[in-house]
């Protein structure tokens, strides 16, 4: 009964757009959003600001970005990673070579770049689609990072490469400390994802759909499929660049062009394929499964096994049962962890009906 929706109607179209058409599910967002932004800054300690809540954040927004295009558009993609580098290193450039630029003004710049980047390495999806196009974003992948590695200017000519955090400021208030960069981080990340939902339900999203299901017939009853794939390539990669840039300042505080390479576009690929393709709700569910599931297998790891393996061996066998896991459920739950939550919803709906 508690998700029942008996005398909720839409009378108007805009109601039917919303992201949540039921009270019940404003009221848990708006409890959901309540904890996190009140309850757990003053609970949460130093370590799980910096270690956990914050890394998770900026990897769903990433999910976010890569979701918007192969979730809901049906682009593949394997260059989010260079994609996020190229926000950073652009957003680290507006703040070194423009005095006073705001935080947020640079890291909405580099986004920018990013998008741009974006577009750039998304004419050949014009031509090329499926596996083929998956080579072209890797070629991406690599074509970035090593760019950023040969030419010092990107790094402020840094012998090793490293960028490092500007001063996180905003509003006259200094967000440096693990608490501050959390808010900050939740801040960003909170109103894209806003974004993101009134995009996907938007005249755009549904052309993104269109393209995605078949694009020929999208092409046929009017869909300008060219601009449609373009602006997806150019809108993940805005997200992308975002997220890259949160990644490198709120998190890391240094980053190298190498802690965005392939490893970390398959990560992303991970999370949107747990959490479910063309879903918003998914990208947060596979950033937890990310994040949250190697510490705790090392928890238990070292709790159970202590003493019976080598630390380095507990590490190797943490690694295979997280494969492992994934593969199960990827076989069990291919639509990802947001269709349990849809189905738990549809039987919700007519309990004590439901079978």
């Amino acid at each position: 009964m508690l998700f029942s929706e008996t005398g909720q109607f839409s009378t108007h179209y805009a109601q039917d757009r919303r992201v949540f058409r039921r009270w019940q599910s404003r009221a848990g967002l708006g409890l959901l959003l309540g904890v996190a932004w009140v309850l757990v800054p003053l609970v949460a300690s130093d370590y799980w600001f910096s270690a956990i809540l914050i890394p998770f954040l900026v990897l769903a927004l990433a999910g976010l970005g890569l979701n918007l295009l192969t979730g809901y558009a049906g682009q593949l993609s394997l260059g989010s990673a260079a994609f996020m580098a190229i926000g950073a290193f652009a957003a680290y450039n507006f703040q070194l070579r423009i005095e006073g630029l705001p935080f947020l003004v640079g890291v909405l710049l580099g986004g920018g770049v990013a998008a741009g980047a974006g577009v750039l390495f998304g004419l050949p999806s014009l031509r090329i689609k499926g596996f083929y196009l998956i080579v072209s974003t890797l070629a991406a992948q690599f074509m970035v990072e090593w760019g950023l590695t040969k030419f010092g200017w990107f790094s402020n000519f840094n012998p090793s490469g490293v960028i490092t955090a500007p001063p996180l400021v905003l509003g006259g208030f200094d967000l440096s400390s693990p608490r501050g960069r959390y808010l900050l981080t939740l801040g960003v990340v909170s109103l894209l994802f806003v974004l993101a939902g009134r995009i996907v339900r938007s005249d755009l999203g549904r052309h993104w759909m269109a393209v995605r299901d078949m694009d020929t017939a999208a092409a046929v009853i009017g869909i300008p499929v060219a601009r449609t794939k373009l602006l997806a390539f150019g809108i993940s990669s805005f997200y992308c660049g975002v997220a890259g840039s949160l990644w490198a300042f709120a998190y890391l505080g240094t980053v190298e062009p190498h802690g965005f390479d392939l490893n970390r576009s398959f990560q992303i690929l991970f999370i949107i394929i747990i959490g479910g393709l063309g879903s918003i709700l998914g990208n947060f569910l596979g950033a937890a499964f990310i994040v949250l599931l190697p510490l705790l297998l090392s928890n238990l790891g070292g709790s159970l096994l202590a003493g019976v393996l080598d630390p380095g061996d507990t590490e190797n066998y943490q690694k295979i049962l997280f494969g492992l896991l994934i593969l199960f459920f990827l076989i069990r739950e291919p639509k990802g962890l947001a269709s349990l939550w849809s189905s738990f919803q549809a039987r919700a709906r007519v309990w004590p009906l439901s079978p």
